[in-house]
């Protein structure tokens, strides 16, 4: 009988001593990371991101106004 309560509470003193511990600090580690938002570095490329975008958005229509004007039924062969 006391064999297998030793079986039994080896694991869970394993568990409790090593594996409890890091898993707590892992996890309100990445919850206080995660309360903190962004980053400068991460504000400034989401910026130009977004101004890129922009950009690219009025690629598009300037292309598409173009296409419209040289091939007016250019939509419909997609």
């Amino acid at each position: 009988m006391e064999d297998v309560v030793g079986i039994i509470v080896a694991p869970i003193v394993v568990f409790l001593v090593i594996v409890a511990p890091i898993w707590l600090i892992l996890h309100y580690r990445s919850k206080k990371q995660l309360s903190q938002g962004l980053s400068e570095a991460e504000i400034r490329t989401l910026n130009d991101l977004a101004r890129q975008a922009e950009g690219m958005a009025d690629r598009i229509k300037t292309l598409e106004s173009i296409l419209d004007e040289e091939a007016p039924d250019w939509r419909n062969k997609v």
